[in-house]
């Protein structure tokens, strides 16, 4: 672990434990022996105890272990009723020590429903997470009741998090006047989807920039335009960005409700496949000023949450398919997969996806040591 960044075992040895009585086994160990079953492919309580027990002398070269490996059922239980908010926290004190300095990052926010965490009539659990599209860092993740409470949980998410300097990105159900104010009152910048969830919103944007694209020469000075093209496997895919300055030609229109509102931007991205051409248009508010490659920067960088991080959850980690459900149980792996794809997306020095970096992890103990810096 590199220098200043706690180990494990401090980062979250101030975890209260759940158990009334003395335990036979000791909950930060628990969590550590969880955690090094994680990040070598296991991906249930009993994979954890069944990897666990045949790695035991490696285990005691750094845990105690007085009464062995605890029992799946004890796994089960003690993390069912481990307080999901304190773990949450003390994650995120932890993904605060890896990456100290956040200053001109984008940090892009996005939920999502670990499916198979639903039971009879209770619903999947659905969380909402802040990653660190530059730097591979799950920074922290917050639970809502359902898919339609990202609004109340994003702000609360927002508040735990050292945003000082960064840009924010968040989808359509994320553009909320409360959450632009919580971003600007962070001293950071944010860049907000803007869709028909914000109908009077999303009316004014259109027009504006359709105004922009009938007589570009009347706003001339106040707009900005990006364009990048891609070639792949015989796809073209061009992304084109303009940026329209709002605070000179419409002064007062939404900046008196919308915090620090200052720009405009669509993003126009045309696809060629085998002669077919398909063009969508996305429309976004931002505080920032009118520049088109800074803020298709961030959107673009806004996407990585999607395809490194819960992409990656549901293919190296099982995470739609784990049936953990009980109490917190299934919240709390939830948070274990995520420092495990943390300390993996660390090593830097493996050129191959997460994957198969916990296939090495789990054959190789040197390296299991190395993520874990034992």
């Amino acid at each position: 672990m590199q220098e200043g960044v706690p180990s494990i075992e401090e980062a979250f040895g101030n975890l209260r434990d759940p158990r009334s009585r003395t335990p036979a086994h000791d909950l930060t160990e628990m969590l550590v022996v969880a955690l090094c079953a994680i990040l070598s492919g296991a991906d249930s309580w009993v994979e954890i105890q069944t990897w666990a027990e045949a790695k035991l002398d490696w285990l005691r070269r750094y845990l105690r272990l007085a009464n062995g490996i605890a029992s799946h059922d004890t796994f089960g239980r003690v993390f069912a009723a481990l307080d999901a908010r304190q773990f949450e926290a003390c994650f995120m004190r932890w993904a605060a020590h890896l990456c100290p300095t956040l200053a001109g990052e984008v940090v892009a926010i996005d939920g999502k429903t670990v499916r198979g965490s639903h039971r009879g009539e209770q619903r999947a659990i659905h969380l909402v997470s802040a990653y660190g599209s530059g730097l591979g860092v799950v920074l922290g993740q917050q639970r809502t009741a359902d898919k339609s409470n990202e609004i109340t949980a994003i702000p609360e998410l927002l508040d735990a998090l050292l945003l000082k300097g960064v840009i924010v990105t968040i989808d359509a159900m994320g553009c909320q006047q409360r959450v632009a104010d919580r971003i600007i009152q962070a001293q950071a910048d944010y860049v907000l989807a803007v869709k028909d969830n914000q109908r009077a919103l999303a009316r004014l944007v259109r027009g504006i920039l359709d105004a922009l694209e009938r007589w570009p020469a009347t706003y001339a000075g106040t707009f900005d335009e990006y364009c990048e093209s891609e070639k792949d496997h015989g796809r073209i895919e061009t992304r084109r960005c303009v940026v329209q300055d709002i605070s000179s030609r419409w002064p007062g229109k939404v900046d008196g409700r919308w915090p620090g509102l200052r720009s405009v931007a669509m993003i126009e991205a045309t696809r060629e496949i085998g002669g077919l051409v398909s063009t969508q248009r996305r429309y976004y508010v931002s505080n920032l000023p009118a520049n088109a490659g800074r803020i298709a920067h961030a959107v673009r960088s806004h996407w990585r949450i999607e395809n490194s991080m819960h992409w990656v959850l549901d293919m190296a980690f099982g995470e739609d398919q784990c049936r953990i459900r009980v109490q917190n149980a299934a919240q709390n792996f939830a948070i274990l997969r995520r420092i495990a794809m943390n300390l993996l997306n660390r090593d830097t020095n493996t050129k191959v996806g997460l994957k198969t970096r916990r296939l090495k992890a789990g054959a190789g103990d040197e390296y299991r040591a190395s993520l874990l810096g034992f």
